[in-house]
């Protein structure tokens, strides 16, 4: 709860949107996290919020994919990123973890970097402690910028269920 709306919580927020969308209560506890479940498309649909730490997550994505036989290919992972400026999202197949703990223990877990992926720029202050940094809350300033990139994350996300990754990398990575 204390971390609720924080930059490193970006991949939440975003769950959270697509659960509303798509009205699937994610308050199943299993896995070592929260998760629901529903059907898009004819395409079965599985909400994971890990609730290990954060830098845990991996065994949370690793057991729900063992119980419900989810091949690497079929994950989507969202979260926060330093790297990206604030009001941008990007979109990968593959790729080191770039220094993000919980995306280097779900590598470690899936024994992998290709998984597909969406980075919500979170930005970065080198005046603040990283630490500090991930775990406040975005400006007031910033925030307009901020929550349309969930807004484009939640669509992505969502595209993605019944779209190639590739295309629907190619919709949502803008320039």
């Amino acid at each position: 709860k204390e971390y609720e709306k924080t930059r490193h919580n970006s991949g939440f927020m975003v769950m959270d949107k697509i659960a509303e969308e798509l009205k699937v209560d994610i308050r199943q506890e299993k896995f070592k996290g929260l998760y629901g479940k529903c059907n898009v498309k004819g395409e079965s649909l599985i909400l994971l919020k890990p609730q290990t730490y954060m830098n845990l997550s991996g065994e949370s994505v690793r057991e729900a994919m063992n119980f419900f036989k989810i091949d690497k290919e079929d994950i989507l992972v969202i979260y926060d990123d330093l790297d990206l400026p604030i009001g941008k999202i990007r979109l990968r197949t593959k790729g080191s973890a770039g220094g993000q703990n919980g995306v280097k223990n779900i590598i470690q877990q899936l024994g992998t970097q290709e998984f597909n992926r969406i980075r919500i720029g979170i930005g970065k202050d080198p005046k603040i402690p990283v630490v500090n940094y991930v775990l406040s809350k975005v400006r007031k300033e910033e925030w307009q910028d901020y929550e349309e990139s969930l807004v484009d994350a939640k669509n992505a996300a969502i595209y993605s269920i019944t779209h190639n990754f590739i295309d629907t990398m190619s919709r949502y990575n803008k320039k």
